[in-house]
């Protein structure tokens, strides 16, 4: 009913009235209470890519760095992984972008990205250096 009030005040020009005036803060999955910052992954020649697997709750949103030191031209691929999450963007050199779909990234220099997303589908997944095949090559995360 509240909602139908506010409408009906903007589609009849009763004023300006705001979000902020009606109590509709920023919340939800997305809202800082929900929001959790992960460990950041490491892509470097001879580095582990993680510590130690990552655990995930389905529904929550997390920010995650994934970081290249230029030492070598290393990319991290995962498709499963990222069909179990929802992107919100990921952040290159300040440049905001809203994919549909990642299958990797790949860094052909030092530098760094910041992906957030809210997990969705609870399993076991990675993301790893594509042709390595040593457990400290990859990030493994699972969903719960």
């Amino acid at each position: 009913m509240k909602a139908v009030l506010i409408a009906a005040a903007l589609v009849l020009g009763a004023g300006a009235a705001t979000a902020q005036q009606f109590d509709y803060g920023f919340a939800g999955l997305m809202g800082k209470a929900n929001r959790v910052t992960l460990p950041s992954l490491t892509l470097a020649s001879g580095k582990p890519v993680s510590d130690a697997p990552i655990d995930l709750k389905s529904g929550t949103y997390y920010k995650m760095k994934i970081v290249a030191d230029g030492s070598a031209e290393l990319a991290l691929s995962g498709g499963d992984f990222f069909r179990a999450i929802w992107i919100n963007e990921i952040v290159i050199n300040k440049i905001e972008v809203r994919p549909m779909g990642v299958h990797s990234l790949e860094f052909d220099a030092g530098g760094e990205a910041e992906i957030s997303f809210i997990a969705i589908s609870p399993g076991s997944y990675s993301l790893s250096i594509p042709g390595s095949s040593g457990d400290s090559q990859k990030a493994v995360f699972n969903i719960r």
